[in-house]
């Protein structure tokens, strides 16, 4: 049997810029950034008090998740919910008519219901065990994203949950794009979910020394790959895709933004929360994705980077393209984060990414690395500083690392049809 193609055919997101793919773009070809002082809850004990909160969110709209089952929920499965109808609903899929056993999910998190778990302990502290709502693990559980979107849309195959820190939604759609090629589904929803932005969050990052606090200035905090960077900003939101075999996706006439043709993970081995100085593990995984996908470096156009803002991260994925691509990278290539315009989403960072990615193929347009304006030593790629880059590109790498060593890539390609 030839292997499977993979086509994307429906995008949804929500983040600190936007409740949508529209007003995300938008934002990002504005240079906007969503990094603002933290409303949730009084930061005046902690070191970092600036973040990327999803503004103005009331919860999923009513002809999504009725109000009752959404109170239900936790914040991230919120957000997985409304960003997954939007893209089921972008891609044209009816899945009245599709075999469910053949559509199926899988949506990750890095953390998952921590808002539920914070406040149920809370609540069992002062009230007492007898007080706690039935609903806290369904609400706090990771594959509770994946779960209620399989009832939503009545998808019978395979569902389940990735959890590998920052690296979740990449690994979640790599996995299901394997998923396809294996045969084992034809339709996934997938992509990752974030909603950590509470006390505990904030305060264990604020611990481990990780955040930025340029406090005084939020809109110019994320600064990738620049000399004056000095954390990154925390941040919540969700980016689902949906994915299809290519010739399902064609005989349903379905718009398709791309194909994905690779696919690379790898671990560093190294340290629990620091990346490999020599992003040696890094380059593993963009390696494995570009063999994966039968491309040469010279192949890739642009690279939506994972570009935290951390002094060892940038350095470290830096050294990895260097690695993998030799002279190509600093001739020729292009390299942004937008995680200098929406913080660090964690593990839905790599599905709002891919969707970046998506409509940079779809409009010639590159998004910018907001506030590079010195470069590091070391920082010596095109990073796109500042204002977006109008070229037409073919492939797209997009990189997620995250907590642990876990390294995802994934490789989109423009469909020629």
């Amino acid at each position: 049997m030839s292997e499977r193609r993979i086509a994307l055919t429906g995008l949804g997101t929500v983040n600190p810029l936007a409740h949508d793919v529209a007003g995300l773009w938008s934002a990002l070809m504005e240079c906007k950034s969503g990094i603002a002082p933290i409303t949730f809850f009084d930061t005046t004990d902690f070191a970092s008090k600036i973040g990327g909160e999803v503004k103005d969110w009331t919860g999923p709209a009513a002809d999504i998740v009725p109000a009752k089952e959404a109170k239900r929920m936790d914040r991230f499965s919120q957000f997985a919910v409304q960003a997954g109808a939007e893209a089921v609903r972008d891609s044209g899929i009816d899945f009245s008519r599709e075999v469910p056993e053949r559509c199926a999910v899988l949506v990750g998190s890095g953390i998952g219901g921590l808002g539920t778990l914070e406040t149920q302990h809370l609540r069992m502290i002062e009230k007492g065990p007898a007080k706690i709502s039935p609903f806290t693990i369904p609400r706090l559980m990771i594959n509770a994203a994946s779960g209620h979107l399989s009832i939503m849309f009545g998808m019978k195959g395979p569902n389940f949950a990735i959890v590998t820190a920052c690296a979740s939604a990449a690994h979640s759609i790599g996995e299901a794009m394997r998923l396809i090629r294996d045969n084992a589904a034809d339709v996934m929803l997938t992509g990752g979910s974030e909603a950590a932005l509470t006390r505990i969050g904030l305060a264990s990052f604020c611990s481990l020394k990780g955040l930025s606090t340029r406090n005084d200035d939020p809109l110019h905090a994320s600064r990738p790959w620049d000399k004056g960077r000095d954390g990154f900003l925390l941040a919540e939101g969700a980016g689902c895709v949906v994915i299809e075999e290519l010739e399902h996706a064609k005989a349903r006439g379905a718009r398709i933004y791309g194909e994905l043709i690779g696919y690379g993970a790898s671990a560093d081995a190294y340290h629990i929360t620091a990346p490999a100085p020599d992003g040696s593990g890094a380059a593993s995984a963009i390696a494995r994705c570009l063999a994966d996908g039968e491309v040469s470096p010279e192949d890739v156009d642009y690279i939506n980077a994972h570009g935290t803002s951390t002094n060892l991260g940038d350095i470290a994925e830096t050294n990895a393209i260097k690695q993998v691509f030799g002279d190509y990278a600093k001739n020729g290539l292009l390299v942004s984060s937008t995680k200098s315009s929406t913080g660090h989403m964690l593990g839905a960072s790599g599905g709002v990414e891919l969707i970046a990615c998506a409509k940079a193929i779809e409009t010639g347009v590159l998004p910018a690395t907001l506030n590079h304006d010195e470069p590091d030593e070391g920082c010596d790629l095109d990073y796109i500083p500042n204002t977006p880059r109008e070229k037409k590109v073919d492939v797209i790498l997009s990189n997620s690392f995250g907590f642990g060593g876990h390294n995802g890539c994934l490789l989109l390609k423009r469909y020629e049809g």
